[in-house]
């Protein structure tokens, strides 16, 4: 077996990585089943092993077993570990919010080495002494990865059945399905987090809900984990009961990306893909692009025309790719632009374009919403529904038939529908 994993290790570790950290350890089988002891050599070893490779170990080694194994470690006499605090207990090797999400992968330098240093020690800490624990920061900076990795960490000690990951929308779901309440389904839950925190401002029919989630956990002292584009303190028709329990847990804010955790970030891209660009393409890349999301999707055109063409890329062909790929994510359309454009136009708070008010500017500052939410973003009549307060998709439906119908007989309304894409792109 440890020949075969040394093979699938070669893929992510260079020789003198291995050499140092993978041939003192022995793995052998133990009496459980999916079940693995994993030797070192002594004390010394371990704890180093334990604070620099371990979570990497890990995830490589989840990757070459698959789903379900447990891993043991101890020290080179067979007795348990002697230092339980920094080479820990047994550990599950599953990943089940993403292998890619992981903590050891997340680039970051010094100026977001707080907010991942703790987000480490939330995770891996079994108390709730930051909580909640909460990452804002602008799209692009990775709030969504910390959160899952913090899942993933958590994960190897607890059932991870027991952890929510979701969003407030996925919450009002629950609320609406009625299958009890969401007090009782939570009962066996060790920790909620929600991404997307800062979309409760237009969903304010889970404000109580959440209040009530929020105390049970708050007074059980199991953990909660949120994540926001923007700061708690300027959330809109958030009740203020809410807004100061959340205030009083730890908040930290992801500072975007600089040149440096760019090119690292490309760098670490073309290893995973074995995509071989010279050192003046990665750099490229890198200050043509802020945004991570977007960087991946050209990594992956690169690597999918060196996969069909079956040669390596020339800079004839990296410049002829970019070339098509000139506008920057910024320009991108997202349904919170959407809500942005739309809301300001009619002069109207965003939450109520997702709220119930039937008044005639707001019926048709939602509608409008819809139709440019179909129209630009390709989204179902569900999906409609659900981002605009969980409406039904008949309802979504009908808002951009009824648009459709306004531009065909007034030029004024498609003229109007005009101007607000040209806002949004």
């Amino acid at each position: 077996m440890k020949d075969s994993l040394r093979q699938h290790l070669r893929q992510s570790c260079t020789d003198e990585e291995l050499k140092r950290w993978f041939d003192p350890l022995m793995i052998t089988p133990c009496d459980e089943e999916k079940c693995f002891v994993i030797r070192f050599p002594h004390r010394f070893f371990a704890e180093w092993f334990s604070t620099t490779v371990r979570d990497k170990f890990e995830e490589q080694l989840s990757l070459f077993l698959g789903p379900g194994y447990t891993l043991r470690y101890v020290n080179g006499q067979g007795r348990a570990a002697t230092n339980a605090a920094s080479i820990g207990a047994a550990t599950r090797t599953d990943f089940p919010f993403g292998h890619s999400f992981t903590l050891e992968n997340y680039i970051a330098n010094q100026k977001n080495y707080f907010p991942l240093a703790t987000a480490r020690q939330v995770a891996k800490s079994s108390d709730s002494q930051y909580n909640p624990f909460v990452i804002c920061g602008p799209s692009g900076t990775g709030k969504t990865h910390l959160l899952k990795a913090m899942a993933n960490e958590m994960s190897k000690t607890v059932d991870p059945s027991g952890i929510f990951y979701g969003t407030p929308d996925d919450l009002r779901a629950l609320v609406v399905s009625n299958h009890g309440s969401l007090k009782e389904r939570f009962a066996k839950h060790v920790c909620l987090i929600l991404d997307d925190f800062h979309r409760l401002r237009d969903i304010p029919d889970v404000h109580e809900t959440l209040l009530e989630l929020f105390d049970d956990f708050y007074g059980a002292k199991r953990k909660m984990l949120f994540a926001s584009n923007q700061g708690v303190t300027t959330m809109e028709n958030l009740p203020k009961s809410l807004k100061s329990r959340v205030e009083g847990g730890l908040v930290v804010t992801l500072k975007p990306h600089d040149l440096d955790v760019r090119t690292r970030y490309v760098k670490r891209l073309c290893q995973a893909k074995r995509l071989k660009l010279t050192k003046t393409q990665m750099l490229t890349l890198a200050q043509r692009f802020d945004d991570f999301r977007f960087l991946q999707g050209i990594l992956l055109k690169l690597f999918a025309f060196k996969e069909l063409v079956h040669k390596e890329i020339q800079d004839q062909d990296f410049q002829s790719i970019l070339q098509y790929a000139e506008e920057t994510p910024t320009n991108r359309v997202d349904p919170e632009k959407i809500f942005q454009v739309v809301a300001e136009h009619f002069q109207i708070p965003e939450y109520e374009l997702a709220g119930h008010k039937r008044s005639q500017t707001i019926v048709f500052a939602r509608q409008m919403g819809m139709y440019l939410c179909r129209s630009l973003l390709g989204l179902s009549y569900p999906a409609l529904g659900r981002l605009f307060g969980g409406k039904d998709h008949s309802t979504a439906m009908y808002a951009v038939k009824k648009m459709e119908e306004r531009m065909a007989g007034d030029p004024s309304v498609k003229h109007l529908v005009t101007q607000l894409k040209k806002k949004c792109s």
